[in-house]
């Protein structure tokens, strides 16, 4: 083990699933954890908070999971940051992969196995 612990960003813009995942990542996967409601607000903390990686929501108003993640990678700042979709919709998540993202995590998602899977996903170990 060793080194600091993982920095996630989670934009999704139901808080029962921020939460869930939230709880999850810092309690069974001792990551540090910072949560947006909607796509600009992702956007402007990836900006400040450098996070390490990002799990990003596809299905939300306004501003949704292919805006915020263009959004990313048009920024210097944010566009090397890992995204990792989480979708319901896989042909959805699928269709997305050419913009950048690192990989997708079906919805529901099992918060026991959540934070190895982002691990998995990212290719950081356990």
């Amino acid at each position: 083990m060793g080194g600091k612990p993982l920095k996630v960003l989670i934009i999704d813009d139901e808080r029962d699933i921020r939460d869930l995942a939230s709880v999850s990542l810092l309690r069974t996967g001792d990551m540090q954890v910072i949560t947006a409601s909607s796509g600009s607000e992702g956007v402007r903390l990836a900006r400040e908070q450098h996070p390490d990686a990002i799990l990003l929501d596809l299905m939300m108003p306004a501003m949704d999971g292919r805006a915020t993640l263009q959004a990313l990678r048009k920024e210097t700042s944010t566009a090397g940051i890992p995204v990792v979709l989480m979708s319901a919709a896989s042909d959805d998540a699928r269709e997305l992969a050419p913009l950048g993202a690192a990989g997708v995590i079906p919805k529901p998602f099992d918060p026991i196995t959540l934070p190895a899977r982002l691990r998995s996903v990212l290719g950081t170990g356990h």
